[in-house]
């Protein structure tokens, strides 16, 4: 799998990012980075906790990364859930995790075709 099949298949922004960033070998480096990234192991156990702030830092985090790297389709709920989280309230985080945590699903296997 070439690393644009890898951008179509997660809904991600191949154009956006090749412009921002100076290669493609660049993009493919800091892609496959995303794999040890551990904001979405992060979130995933704050949330179990119920712990708003981590959970926030992480979530945070996570968006940034995905806006980064140009993966709009997990920068999408993982900005909803951030928004959510802001103000320290746990409220509305059930619902909004699991989307964020299909996107990052579907961005890891394909990151992993990659490699």
């Amino acid at each position: 799998m070439t690393l644009e099949q890898v951008y179509a298949a997660i809904g991600g922004d191949y154009k956006g990012v090749m412009e921002r960033l100076p290669s493609a070998d660049f993009v493919r480096r800091f892609a496959l980075k995303f794999l040890q990234d551990d904001s979405f192991p992060n979130l995933k156990k704050a949330l179990e906790e119920r712990d708003a702030p981590t959970a926030f830092r992480a979530a945070h985090t996570l968006k940034g990364v995905c806006q980064n790297l140009g993966f709009d389709a997990l920068y999408v709920p993982s900005s909803a859930l951030t928004e959510a989280l802001r103000g320290g309230s746990l409220d509305g985080a059930d619902e909004l995790f699991p989307p964020v945590e299909k996107e990052y699903q579907r961005v890891v296997e394909a990151l992993k075709a990659l490699e």
